[in-house]
């Protein structure tokens, strides 16, 4: 009687079951949608703070004063006396000469941030230094050099007034107008014959340090133009050490064994004559000399090599100085202020050396030079005196030296065209 039922729930059980399992099998899924993004809130974030820098250690500069020492100048600027001393000697110990600490040298300190010094630095020159720098309580001086950048320039102007103020109106140092004098000193008398219209130019080695410069090094090539004169000067070097000097464009040398004047610069107030009217003993009297004016205190060159007969006061002539030169010419140079330094009696001098100064002693109006050449015994006029020239150069360096000296004024004349 009870299988019946059960049969019946057996079916009814299995079609649930089958039924159920059905639609797990065979129905279609569709994935579920994915959550909504989260879209984080914006937040302002400013800039990080700069970082402060750290502080730098303090450089001051000061400058030599006359009569300063190196310890001296340091002590003004605030460094301790024995530091000082302790600089000075790592210099010397470097092989400085601290005598030649000159007014206007600038000293630079580097100080810490405890406002002890920790660093000198010295600048000889532009082409010269000294770090001078404290380790461990020691100081040590470490030595640099710079080398000039040699650029060689044009120059090139024509007198209006003065030489001197032709080469300044260029923006040229001074020294130039000693340089080109100096290659023409036994050809061109510049006290004398200077003419209004004159003009030169010349090729200059100049110094640079850097874009900085510094100063001239020597004319290769100069030409002064006066009065239809071409004066021409060709520097080169000879085969042998200390053999630069300077020549003509055919290789004459232009020194000779005299200078045309003793003065590098001045004017010619009395020239050689045998009747001038005397300025103070009246009537005509011979005048057997040629009067520089220039100031009290002008320096006067030896116009050649020669050994001093006579230095010291000659009457009228006041302060007085006499030179014998080679093939019979002697020179007197009268009316000085003083004489040089160990100018006396007995004593050899060189060419261009300074023997004395212009003064207005004696029979003198005013301060000049009273110059005398005599030769064999008989005054001169050294005005038109031939004297006598340096070597040429020699046969063998002939061809190098014509070669040399066209190109230089070849490259003159493109340059700084008259």
């Amino acid at each position: 009687m009870l299988r019946r039922p059960l049969l019946t729930l057996g079916l009814v059980v299995g079609l649930g079951a089958l039924t159920t399992f059905g639609v797990v099998r065979w129905r279609q899924v569709v994935p579920a949608p994915p959550p909504p993004a989260v879209v984080p809130a914006l937040v302002a974030v400013s800039d990080p703070a700069p970082t402060p820098e750290p502080p730098k250690p303090r450089v001051s500069a000061v400058e030599v004063r006359r009569g300063d020492n190196l310890v001296r100048a340091l002590v003004r600027e605030g460094v301790d006396q024995r530091v000082g001393n302790d600089i000075a000697a790592a210099l010397r110990q470097r092989g400085v000469n601290l005598r030649k600490l000159k007014p206007h040298h600038m000293l630079a300190i580097t100080w810490n941030l405890n406002g002890e010094p920790i660093a000198v630095q010295y600048e000889p020159s532009p082409w010269l230094g000294y770090a001078v720098v404290s380790t461990d309580g020691t100081w040590e001086a470490r030595r640099s050099e710079t080398r000039p950048d040699v650029r060689v320039e044009a120059v090139s102007g024509e007198v209006s007034r003065s030489l001197f103020e032709a080469v300044e109106n260029l923006g040229e140092p001074l020294q130039l107008v000693v340089d080109l004098v100096e290659i023409f000193s036994s050809e061109f008398d510049f006290t004398a014959d200077t003419r209004a219209g004159d003009r030169f130019r010349l090729l200059v080695e100049k110094r640079y340090a850097g874009d900085q410069f510094v100063d001239n090094g020597r004319i290769l090539v100069a030409q002064y133009l006066s009065d239809a004169r071409l004066l021409t000067g060709v520097g080169y070097e000879r085969g042998r050490p200390g053999g630069f000097g300077y020549y003509d464009s055919t290789g004459r040398s232009l020194k000779k064994s005299f200078l045309k004047s003793p003065l590098e610069f001045t004017r010619i107030t009395s020239g050689f004559t045998y009747a001038r009217p005397h300025p103070i003993l009246g009537g005509l009297r011979p005048h057997l000399a040629i009067d520089y004016a220039a100031p009290v205190g002008t320096p006067v060159r030896a116009v050649a090599n020669g050994v001093v007969t006579r230095a010291g006061w000659d009457g009228g002539n006041g302060i007085s100085l006499q030179l014998r030169h080679t093939q019979g010419y002697e020179t007197m140079y009268n009316h000085l202020s003083r004489l040089a330094a160990g100018v006396r009696g007995g004593s050899r001098v060189t060419q261009r050396q300074v023997i004395g100064y212009v003064g207005a002693t004696g029979l003198a109006t005013g301060p000049h030079l009273d110059y005398r050449v005599a030769r064999a015994g008989r005054f001169v006029n050294p005005l038109q005196e031939r004297f006598i020239p340096g070597d040429p150069i020699p046969a063998d360096e002939r061809g190098a030296f014509l070669d040399h000296s066209r190109s230089l004024v070849r490259r003159l004349e493109d340059e700084a065209p008259f």
